[in-house]
């Protein structure tokens, strides 16, 4: 081989290695969750109440599969996309209609912070990271009937970067109705200060109704959610404050409701956790209130792989009927709710 091909070869060698560190690498990632589930005075369609078994299939978390990748775009500038759907493992079925049921966003990431366009869960699920449960079922979104763990369509979503351990974002959902930018519109703000020992978070977000109107507490509302964790050594505590209002509801319907919880984590081992946490939420206007309490566990068998349990009781007042669980499975008014669950989880 004489000189002059070796270095051609060697040229297009570099070219090739340089042209493939440029291409987009993409990642598949999921998540298979399923157990058993266990419900106690559950009301019937006859007016009385029952016991429900069932299988559990996004108790502890949500099944999921997704697609996420990312270019380097030189200049500290990056594109990135992400695809996820979740499902119930137990039926083989997505949770909603939807192709790409949680997230399907395209954007642009670099020293400016990112930018997000698509499908994104709501902001007020970044409640997560104040959740002694990891948002399982029994968890900061039951006795708010699932308002904090919304999805969001039409997103505009910016991230800024993280300036001492100081990060905000905000994000928009537009309701694509003509001839208004309120109606069926999604709008909040989060933001977190956060070092090895101490996280501290602040989230406010609007959800209007399809006239721009705030007339369910539950569900179209405004939300303020405030609440930190506390990290000593092997044990992680949480505390957090939820409020609810909505001004435009009926003059006989609730428009307040305050949630307030603690809770702790505790790594006895590398492979076990133990979980323990208490919730408790007052609705105005004869809505009544409600005592949760949670406690459960994890153990990991591998980094993929872990069991796990929790189990439940809710105490309503007189005129109350939260679950339990955050399901429609709901005791009668003034009856009390015991629940479980166990399963397995595999990451991949």
């Amino acid at each position: 081989m004489t000189r002059a091909v070796a270095g051609t070869l060697l040229g297009l060698a570099g070219l090739t290695a340089g042209s493939a560190q440029a291409q987009s690498s993409v990642t598949i990632y999921g998540r298979v969750d399923a157990g058993v589930d266990y419900q106690s005075n559950v009301a019937t369609s006859g007016g009385g109440s029952g016991s429900l078994w069932r299988a559990s299939g996004n108790q502890w978390g949500t099944s999921m599969i997704g697609f996420k990748g990312t270019e380097d775009l030189g200049g500290g500038l990056s594109a990135f996309f992400l695809l996820e759907s979740g499902f119930d493992a137990t039926k083989g079925s997505t949770n909603g209609s939807a192709l790409f049921n949680r997230r399907s966003y395209v954007g642009l990431a670099g020293s400016a912070g990112s930018l997000k366009l698509g499908k994104n869960l709501f902001i007020d699920n970044d409640v997560w990271f104040l959740d002694p449960t990891g948002q399982q079922f029994i968890g900061t979104a039951t006795l708010v009937r699932g308002r904090n763990w919304q999805g969001a369509d039409n997103v505009i979503e910016y991230q800024t970067p993280t300036w001492g351990g100081f990060n905000a974002t905000v994000q928009t959902s537009l309701g694509e109705q003509a001839g208004s930018l309120t109606k069926k519109r999604k709008d909040g703000i989060s933001l977190v200060y956060a070092n090895q020992t101490v996280e501290l978070r602040a989230i406010y977000d609007v959800v209007r109704d399809a006239n721009g109107r705030f007339v369910d507490v539950f569900d179209t509302s405004k939300e303020l959610i405030l609440g930190g964790t506390l990290t000593i050594d092997k044990l992680k505590l949480f505390a957090g404050y939820e409020n609810l209002r909505a001004p435009d509801a009926a003059p006989t319907s609730s428009d307040k409701a305050n949630h307030y919880w603690v809770g702790a984590n505790y790594q006895v081992t590398p492979a076990l956790t133990l979980i323990g946490s208490v919730f408790r939420v007052n609705v105005n206007k004869g809505g009544g209130n409600a005592n949760l309490f949670m406690a459960g566990a994890n153990y990991s068998l591998s980094k993929r792989t872990l069991l796990y349990v929790g189990a439940g009781t809710v105490r309503n007042s007189s005129n109350a009927n939260f679950s339990v669980e955050a399901t429609n499975n709901n005791p009668l008014p003034g009856q009390n709710q015991n629940g479980a669950y166990a399963g397995i989880s595999h990451s991949f």
